[in-house]
């Protein structure tokens, strides 16, 4: 388990990344996660008292990398860009559950789940959590559909996201 205390950080201008909130991993600390690794991976481990698991360790170049912070687990350390945590993580090599909702609906669409099936874990992951984390079943049912419209036109997960969020932009 690697132990340090870092600052919050908020990208400005920064490409896809572009506002988003994370953790700074210099490459001397990634070095002791996962030697000799330059790929994106995952973690375990606590950010101050709050358990986290599965959270990816993104490169940046050089040996860096970054934890991108969501709002959901920034509420939950009540912390924003700027203040100090304590992180203690390590290698997470467990395997994720995809959504069985979504399994199910792909057992009916084999075009759709040859797709899904040939994407990276991480990005099946994307997936899986964004139909898991709604709060509603209707959002959960639109969310299902929507991806399984992506996967018929082999969209990855950000693709699949621009081209409903400019089909609903059309419609306003």
């Amino acid at each position: 388990m690697v132990n340090l205390t870092t600052i919050i950080e908020k990208f400005n201008k920064q490409g896809e990344k572009t506002g988003w909130t994370y953790i700074f991993i210099p490459f001397d600390i990634a070095e002791k996660i996962n030697p000799k690794v330059k790929k994106s991976y995952r973690v375990k481990g606590k950010i101050d008292s709050t358990p986290i698991k599965q959270m990816a360790l993104i490169p940046m170049g050089n040996g860096d990398f970054i934890i991108p912070l969501k709002a959901d687990l920034r509420k939950k350390i009540k912390k924003q860009k700027g203040e100090k945590i304590k992180l203690s993580i390590e290698l997470d090599n467990s395997e994720f559950k995809v959504s069985s909702d979504l399994l199910e609906c792909l057992k009916e669409d084999k075009s759709a789940e040859k797709f899904f099936k040939a994407i990276t874990p991480g990005h099946q992951n994307y997936y899986s959590k964004w139909i898991d984390e709604a709060k509603t079943i209707e959002t959960k049912s639109k969310r299902i559909a929507q991806a399984l419209e992506g996967f018929k036109m082999k969209m990855g997960f950000p693709e699949m996201l621009r081209h409903f969020k400019a089909q609903k932009d059309k419609l306003k």
